[in-house]
């Protein structure tokens, strides 16, 4: 028994001698990079978000122009010269073979768009037949047209088009705006997906924290019902129980935090159960429309069949955004992605989300929120202008584009522009770190300022790359 206690008091001399040295070693380490760091008179947005209260709204590197953001993300793909960026050569070529990397293999002859276009607004700009609601509004549009990303794959261009990285694993832009901005409503997330009815390929990496403190990651919310499973209480437990519950678990964990200072992901996890406390009454109507007339209902294609749920879920995000939501990231339902059939595929998909996002600009507007949101459309990459298959497009990160509005965004803009077929960007190419930085300027921050110190190495979203597109702002 003795020789038993006496090892294991040496054990825990040893364990105490070990944290002594890896802590105190840390404290060494931190007063030399102040030390180094002192002269460099950063901001405070250069290093770690406050640890104790991760959400709280923080100062931006300069006067923003947008408060928040509202991504109407196309996922699967559409095709840029089928909507939006019309190309006569194409037409006019249309049959002819050329040499072509495709993705998939045995590529087919050029292919001209199914849709015919017309030009529209003051700006002129071309939209084709199937979006005949959007182009009420491209006087308000910056067009890119001269995207390209690094992967001709769904799930690294997803990851890349969300993180700017091509791998998992990294933190995602809704994170990293959260990491430097804090959010404005301490009652719902600051970072809110409203996902794809079939599951986003690639999944939450998607709109993952990464390397950041889990507080920053997006919450999956959906469209009907409670916007989270599990969100309301159950019915045998009344407030004052919940709440007595809640204040227990604090003081245990707030014990259990106090000998394990300085780890953001298990604050986080404390944290998470006050947020799901205070969401129960500040999320729980956020998709009853009861309140919304029928005007607006209508407005946003609810009406429909083929367009309501895209109408709920762009509703659903005007209505977070007006509660201090940061960042809402809507994702089509279904996917662009038109191997085959590109005309019944684009048809349907613009059938879908036309009036959604008709509606959620027009409320936009006249509720005084556009000159504070920006709004982003486009998906992870564009399409051939080969066919393939039956009538349809392959995959394309060569060339292919997105459109911003609102807050300090140049209306009737147009930038960039892809070669006479629409397969490569090149006139002012746009990569998606110059598309990130973009993001981040528009909301008072500096991209090569926000970053984050993991393992050894300061990160970014934009990572060593990435130039604000200044043509397309106000």
């Amino acid at each position: 028994m003795n020789h038993s206690s006496h090892h294991c008091g040496r054990y825990e001399s040893f364990t105490n001698r070990r944290d002594f040295l890896m802590k105190a070693g840390a404290g060494f380490g931190m007063l030399a990079l102040a030390d180094l760091l002192r002269g460099d008179a950063l901001p405070a947005a250069d290093f770690e978000a406050p640890i104790s209260s991760p959400m709280t709204p923080r100062q931006a590197h300069y006067p923003a122009r947008a408060k928040s953001i509202i991504w109407l993300f196309m996922e699967g793909a559409p095709s840029s010269v089928d909507l939006f960026d019309p190309k006569p050569e194409l037409t006019k070529r249309d049959g002819q073979r050329i040499s072509i990397d495709v993705f998939n293999g045995n590529p087919g002859p050029l292919m001209k768009s199914p849709f015919s276009f017309k030009q529209h607004g003051q700006s002129g700009a071309w939209v084709c037949e199937k979006y005949p609601n959007v182009a009420r509004h491209v006087d308000d549009f910056a067009f890119i047209k001269s995207l390209y990303s690094e992967s001709n794959d769904h799930v690294p261009a997803l990851y890349q088009i969300n993180t700017g990285i091509a791998r998992p694993g990294f933190p995602s832009a809704g994170a990293w705006i959260n990491y430097g901005l804090g959010s404005e409503s301490q009652n719902l997330p600051g970072y809110v997906v409203l996902g794809n009815n079939q599951g986003v390929k690639g999944g939450p990496l998607n709109w993952s924290a990464g390397f950041l403190p889990t507080s920053y990651q997006g919450t999956l919310f959906r469209s009907s019902g409670a916007p989270i499973l599990n969100l309301t209480r159950p019915e045998r437990v009344t407030r004052d129980d919940q709440r007595a519950q809640l204040d227990f678990l604090k003081q245990i964990n707030s014990r259990h935090l106090a000998r394990r200072q300085g780890e953001p992901d298990l604050l986080a996890r404390i944290q998470s159960f006050e947020l799901a406390y205070r969401m129960q009454m500040e999320a729980g109507d956020l998709a009853d429309f009861s309140s919304e007339s029928k005007e607006t209902l209508e407005l946003y294609g609810m009406g429909q069949d083929v367009s309501k749920n895209i109408g709920a879920k762009c509703l659903m995000a005007r209505r977070l955004i007006e509660r201090g939501v940061r960042f809402v990231q809507v994702y089509s339902d279904g996917e662009w992605d038109a191997h085959s059939d590109l005309k019944g595929n684009h048809s349907h998909h613009c059938a879908s989300t036309d009036l959604p996002i008709h509606g959620l600009l027009t409320d936009l507007k006249r509720r005084g929120l556009m000159d504070s949101t920006l709004v982003i459309w486009g998906g992870e990459f564009g399409r051939m202008p080969v066919s393939q298959g039956s009538g349809g497009r392959d995959h394309n990160p060569n060339g292919f584009m997105a459109w911003m509005a609102g807050a300090g965004i140049k209306g009737g803009a147009s930038y960039g522009e892809t070669d006479e077929i629409g397969y490569k960007s090149v006139v002012d190419r746009v990569s998606v770190h110059d598309l990130h930085a973009t993001m981040l300027h528009l909301l008072g921050m500096d991209h090569k300022k926000l970053t984050h110190l993991h393992n050894g190495r300061r990160y970014r979203l934009t990572d060593v790359a990435g130039e604000v597109i200044r043509k397309v702002l106000a």
